[in-house]
């Protein structure tokens, strides 16, 4: 080896020595922060007992909002056919997107701006222009706090409703029901924490992933049912007498309770055998709940349940066991109204037929919507129940080309919240004249979510679980409340 040589090695021998002592510096420090950061902010899971995982917990502070229900209306409704107005969209019917004359959007090239195909009128006092296809939501427009300027991170139906609902577009992450329960349990203990009220045309695009844990203890996914289908395998099958149920609910228990002997700490035991005392409960007084058949002649009136269109009457009675549930304790309702992909006939997803559909549609929507909120506000509930009005992503202002229909648009669109601490008679944030884009105090999914959380009493940066060496939170490391939509 000659002296070159020598030196060259030593030379990176010294440079690979010091590269390493300072990279294991690094995870040193790193280490420590860690712990530091765990020590300073303790795993939110710490304060949930796995045989009590559904016992009330107070929030992070005083909050109007004690419940929530979230009316979701899959496919993606059209914002500029319900509530957000637009006089430069009538004016230019029929003319190309100034500076998108050749948008491609997610189902190829768009034709031209298309004006509403309702008209939109004045509603309640504070004169918000709503279409004719939601009237009497609109009426109901001075209870209301409508988000003109949301946006979504994907134009597809399935993650863009996981993000609305998990703020993520993947699989695998709690929903906001299941964060909301982690974070508040329940107010009654013999009824689900958190229930998903599937249409009664079916499940949703992303289906259980609307109402899923996730990562977070299986007790807080949503128990999806509506008001003509009972929770699956609740009930006792055929042939098993009571006392012999009763039976084998005792030597199950007993066989639990050896096991957590043995395993002392094991959270999933202690939450398996609650999970079982819970559905022994539930046997009892779901049937009760969910029997809306007892409501009064007026009150069914109120929501449409005497319809004879029997998918709005089923509607009806779903939005009538919403308001039920939370009566009887329950935290956190989901309400879907749309079902699975279906060329736009059984939800919103309107690109080829969207007049004819939505006509469909906005009948089956529109008045059971509005009696949930005007019963909630008459029965004295909306002042603790935070009702939210909520999709996937908006609609193009143009047709498809070749279409009487419109394309998928996650770059800006309207959701609405009434009740539980927000503003009434209130708009926040806007589009572009045509309602194209989100110009106007822009709003994502998390900001949302921090609003919701706010509203709840709940802190977003501090709801958090630790997993995979991470403390996740259903805002991921975004989102800023609005201030100014609370009341």
């Amino acid at each position: 080896m000659n002296q070159s040589n020598g030196r060259l090695e030593s030379s990176n021998r010294r440079s690979f020595f010091t590269g390493s002592s300072s990279a294991l510096a690094g995870i040193a420090l790193s280490t420590l922060l860690d712990t530091d950061l765990q020590a300073a902010n303790p795993p939110s899971e710490s304060v949930v007992d796995p045989q009590n995982p559904t016992a009330v917990r107070p929030p992070h502070f005083e909050a109007k909002a004690k419940n929530v229900i979230v009316v979701f209306c899959s496919g993606a409704i059209s914002h500029v056919d319900t509530f957000d107005y637009k006089p430069e969209l009538e004016r230019l019917d029929g003319k190309p997107l100034p500076g998108n004359e050749k948008l491609v959007s997610f189902q190829g090239p768009n034709g031209n701006l298309t004006k509403s195909f309702w008209p939109y009128r004045p509603r309640g006092e504070c004169g918000k222009m709503v279409s004719d296809l939601v009237p009497r939501i609109g009426d109901l427009s001075d209870e209301i706090c409508y988000f003109h300027s949301l946006t979504n991170k994907s134009n597809t139906h399935g993650p863009a409703e996981n993000v609305m609902n998990t703020g993520f577009a993947f699989d695998g992450f709690p929903s906001m029901g299941a964060w909301v329960n982690f974070a508040l349990g329940s107010e009654n203990q013999n009824l689900p924490a958190f229930v998903a009220i599937e249409d009664p045309r079916g499940m949703p695009q992303s289906g259980p992933n609307n109402w899923a844990s996730g990562f977070l203890p299986a007790a807080f996914q949503g128990t999806p049912l509506n008001a003509a289908k009972p929770i699956r395998f609740l009930q006792r099958p055929d042939g098993v007498s009571a006392q012999t149920d009763a039976s084998a609910r005792s030597a199950l228990k007993l066989l639990e309770e050896s096991n957590q002997r043995r395993y002392p700490g094991d959270a999933q035991l202690a939450a398996r055998l609650a999970s079982y005392e819970l559905a022994a409960r539930m046997q009892l007084h779901v049937p009760e709940v969910v029997n809306v058949q007892d409501e009064p002649e007026h009150v069914r009136k109120l929501y449409g349940a005497d319809s004879g269109n029997a998918t709005k009457a089923a509607f009806a009675n779903n939005c009538i066991l919403a308001r039920r549930l939370i009566e009887s304790g329950v935290r956190f309702v989901q309400l879907f109204n749309g079902a699975y992909a279906s060329g736009g006939n059984l939800n919103w997803d309107g690109h080829s037929r969207l007049k004819s559909q939505y006509d469909i549609h906005g009948d089956i929507l529109d008045q059971p919507v509005a009696g949930l909120l005007t019963d909630l506000k008459q029965r004295g509930m909306l002042e603790s129940t935070l009702l939210i009005f909520a999709t996937e992503f908006g609609r193009m202002p143009m047709l498809q080309a070749g279409t009487f229909g419109r394309d998928h648009n996650p770059l800006g669109f309207t959701c609405w919240m009434a009740g539980g601490g927000v503003r009434k008679g209130f708009s926040y944030g806007a589009t572009d004249p045509f309602g194209f884009q989100a110009q106007e105090n822009v709003i994502t999914s998390h900001d949302f979510h921090a609003t919701i959380l706010h509203l709840l009493g709940l802190r977003h940066r501090e709801l958090t679980f630790y997993h995979n060496g991470i403390q996740r939170r259903l805002t991921d490391v975004h989102g800023k409340v609005i201030t100014e939509v609370l009341a």
